[in-house]
């Protein structure tokens, strides 16, 4: 499948070919101002290698879209893309809809679980906002939990949509954080792509050099460039697909609790390891969906051990 453009549903759509009002977003985050500047085509945008500038514009789009009061992140904490994370959101509803007649269900009566949801609190911003969803955000680290939930205190609308739950053993995914009484009707994760510190410091320097290249006249040491990310936002061993191989085997003990199993892949080369994995766990129901941010195709895979869908309609809370 050759996807170009966002979700259809997704409302950080290029206009006339320019990605943000940057007018619009400046004035509802006045910090942003300062890192805007224009292209080669002469449109507004911002240098993507300095940190803070994609903070303050991650900000901006989630104060203004999202109607939050106050959003931000600790210094070198993951800063991820809005528009891309936002696809993730809106192709899980059409997932559901699979479930639901047709028709995306929408309310407090679904729940999911965002693995490994950071301090910025991303998809379940989005998710409450979207469709009106309730989530459960679980993180290994304390400091991205007592930021997550500050950013839940200041925000009304999260207080009531957002709940936050500790993974204190960093071998468990779901054992520890889905109770017994739980029901979801999705769970989803940003898995951590790289086996090594040593290979994400690459992969970052990668993304700065590729950067750096299409500056104008700037060399790399002009401005603090980096990546935000812990390390258990970045790596773990065996990297991406050790983890969602991990995430799989652990899943088949809550398969009558939830719905549809998510995970987004990085790596189209991991696809075959996790689908052989999911083979062995006797998954019932396998998709892989492609989605598209410009010229970039990500994906994810999402699986469920029900054959219909009233087994889980059906099932205890």
């Amino acid at each position: 499948m050759n996807k170009s453009r966002l979700h259809p549903r997704n409302r950080h759509q290029a206009v006339n070919g320019v990605a943000y009002d940057f007018d619009t977003l400046c004035k509802v985050n006045p910090e942003l101002t300062q890192y805007v500047g224009t292209n080669q085509a002469g449109n507004p945008t911002i240098d993507f290698a300095i940190s803070d500038a994609v903070k303050q514009l991650n900000k901006a789009l989630l104060l203004h879209f999202y109607q939050l009061r106050f959003w931000d992140i600790p210094p070198q904490y993951l800063c991820p893309p809005i528009p891309g994370r936002a696809d993730y959101i809106h192709y899980i509803a059409d997932l559901l809809a699979l479930s639901f007649n047709g028709e995306i269900p929408t309310g407090k009566n679904i729940k999911g679980l965002d693995i490994g949801t950071g301090a910025n609190l991303i998809y379940p911003i989005i998710g409450s906002y979207e469709y009106k969803w309730i989530f459960v955000g679980t993180d290994i680290d304390p400091i991205s939990i007592s930021c997550a939930t500050q950013l839940c205190k200041v925000n009304p609308r999260l207080t009531k949509t957002i709940k936050l739950r500790s993974q204190d053993n960093a071998n468990n995914i779901f054992k520890g954080v889905i109770n017994a009484t739980d029901k979801f009707a999705f769970t989803m994760c940003n898995p951590p792509f790289h086996k090594s510190a040593e290979e994400a410091q690459k992969g970052s320097q990668r993304k700065l050099n590729n950067l750096a290249a299409t500056r104008k006249g700037k060399s790399e040491s002009s401005d603090k460039l980096n990546f935000g990310g812990q390390a258990n936002e970045l790596w773990c061993d065996g990297g991406e697909a050790e983890f969602v191989c991990r995430m799989v085997r652990e899943s088949s003990n809550y398969s009558q609790q939830v719905l549809w199993f998510t995970s987004l892949i990085s790596k189209k080369d991991n696809i075959e390891i996790i689908q052989a994995e999911l083979k062995k766990s006797k998954a019932k129901q396998i998709k892989i969906i492609d989605m598209g941010q410009g010229n970039k195709i990500s994906r994810f895979i999402a699986w469920s051990f029900l054959t219909q869908e009233t087994e889980w309609f059906n099932s205890p809370a």
